[in-house]
């Protein structure tokens, strides 16, 4: 008959783990994990349903049995029911916040309203009101936004305790990072003074509407380890060398590769980028190159063939050439041709429809003035042309002059895992519009969505569920509040857990 021993151990987030074991050839065999407690409290509870687990599946009695007491039992009509709360979620989530090491900069106030942007992304005030309906933690209105303002002083630290995070957790060695931009909008018109709330390119098409930019740093599989806040009217570009370079400063890291959109490449940038002695991998845009460079990337890929079949064979194909913005990578994707060439073949045919109907000088892509100062249009031939001759090309700059063109492309195709990380921001989190109006605030609202974006990646990457997802579970575990009417006593009645949240805790690590 198998013997089953009770064992306790210390988890990455500093909880303590209750499991149920036994041994086979001296080799310990886990049976079952009962949970994870963070006071004394909680730990005799958690080996308290070890111990009756064990005598329930096996009937293996204590070695010193407790003695036995008769149960108080209280009728249902002695018993007023308090509604319910969600304890379960918000310990989950404490506790991947202690994994983190988020819980070291001793904040209460700001672990919690990043728990609630996970939950509920809600305005602050509301956010307050939540926290007191859902698990009965009280907060004072009064000088929240005082307290607030003074979190951007953290972000240093938030950010070293993702890096610190990344390398253990998830393998990270600075050998090569992600950048991207995104812009978050006000739900105003009006700008600040700070001129940092300014109108500008807007990724949500709000060009009206006071903006800032954020510029994001992620992992190769997108977790985020440091970001920077610009004015809504900073360039893009402009935002890409300040950012990186004073994450390696930070992390004193000798050798960095970056990789990023087409965006982030300039000729001043490719010099700082030199200067600064980093590697970039860069997204080029093609149809700006000279006709004869053009002309020479698609001989080389695929030689002008327009037959199908042959195309079909150059799938994957390579070159490179160098140019004044390092050395330009470009391959042939048959996928991507036939998705471009539907693309081409519509707008021609709109551009066509357009003719035919005389509609003036409606503007479309392949249309042109047949003379400067004459409405009258034609269309654009020579776009055609040049248009045709890439199909299903894409460039990359890099000057990783020894690394293979394949690991160059490999490494552009995850710049998605960047633009995945900032819709959940958007999305899950509700990271804009923004209601605040001095820059503090402003900057803790982002802290607090970068800190939940850091918990919600990392549950995405070890459960392989979206956060959507994720956070219906964990919300779905409920305890009813009950009072006991003869003796004053409130008591709780928590929710069965199912085994598929327990796998999903298991592949968390908590």
């Amino acid at each position: 008959m198998n013997v089953f021993y009770l064992r306790a151990i210390k988890t990455a987030s500093d909880a303590i783990a209750i499991q149920i074991v036994r041994y086979e050839n001296r080799k310990r065999i886990i049976v079952k994990h009962i949970g994870s407690a963070h006071n004394s409290e909680e730990i005799a509870s958690c080996k308290q349903t070890a111990l009756d687990w064990i005598e329930r599946e096996t009937h293996q009695q204590r070695l010193f049995p407790q003695e036995k007491t008769a149960p108080t039992l209280t009728p249902i009509e002695k018993c007023l029911y308090l509604g319910i709360r969600y304890s379960f979620i918000y310990n989950v989530l404490s506790q991947l916040l202690r994994m983190l090491k988020f819980n070291k900069i001793n904040n209460q106030l700001l672990m919690d309203l990043v728990i609630m942007r996970i939950i509920q992304p809600l305005s602050k005030l509301e956010s307050l009101e939540y926290l007191s309906e859902m698990f009965g933690i009280i907060y004072k209105r009064g000088n929240l936004y005082q307290t607030i303002a003074s979190f951007p002083a953290f972000k240093n630290t938030i950010e070293e305790k993702t890096v610190e995070f990344a390398k253990q957790h998830l393998s990270f060695d600075f050998t090569v990072i992600f950048y991207d931009v995104t812009t978050l909008y006000f739900e105003s018109f009006k700008e600040d003074e700070e001129k940092f709330k300014k109108p500008g390119f807007s990724k949500d098409n709000k060009f009206n509407q006071p903006q800032i930019v954020i510029g994001l740093i992620v992992t190769p599989e997108g977790f985020p380890i440091a970001y920077d806040v610009f004015a809504g009217n900073t360039f893009e570009g402009k935002t890409f060398i300040p950012t990186i370079c004073k994450f390696r400063d930070t992390h004193k890291v000798k050798t960095l590769t970056v990789v990023a959109d087409a965006a982030m490449i300039s000729l001043p940038n490719v010099e700082k980028l030199k200067e600064n002695n980093l590697s970039y991998i860069v997204g080029a845009r093609v149809a700006n190159l000279t006709h004869e460079e053009i002309i020479q990337i698609n001989t080389e890929l695929i030689d002008q063939k327009q037959d199908e079949q042959e195309l079909k064979k150059l799938d994957g194909a390579s070159m490179r050439i160098e140019t004044d913005k390092g050395m330009l990578v470009c391959d042939f994707s048959f996928k991507r041709y036939r998705k471009d060439k539907r693309e081409m073949e519509k707008q021609i045919e709109k551009a066509k429809r357009l003719l035919k109907e005389d509609k003036g000088t409606k503007r479309t892509k392949f249309l042109k003035n047949k003379e400067k100062r004459k409405p009258k249009q034609i269309l654009n031939t020579k776009l055609i042309k040049k248009t045709t001759l890439l199909l299903g090309i894409k460039g990359y700059y890099t000057n990783l002059t020894d690394t293979d063109d394949n690991t160059i492309i490999n490494h552009y195709h995850s710049l998605w895992h960047v633009e995945q990380v900032f819709r959940i921001a958007k999305s899950d989190l509700a990271a804009r519009p923004i209601y605040h109006f001095k820059k503090q605030t402003i900057e803790a609202h982002i802290l607090i969505c970068f800190m939940a974006l850091a918990v919600c990646k990392y549950m995405e990457l070890k459960t392989h569920k979206s956060t959507k997802k994720i956070i219906k579970l964990l919300r779905s575990i409920t305890e009813a509040r009950m009072k006991n009417l003869l003796t004053g006593k409130i008591f709780v009645m928590p929710k069965e857990v199912p085994e598929e949240i327990n796998q999903l805790r298991k592949a968390l690590f908590l």
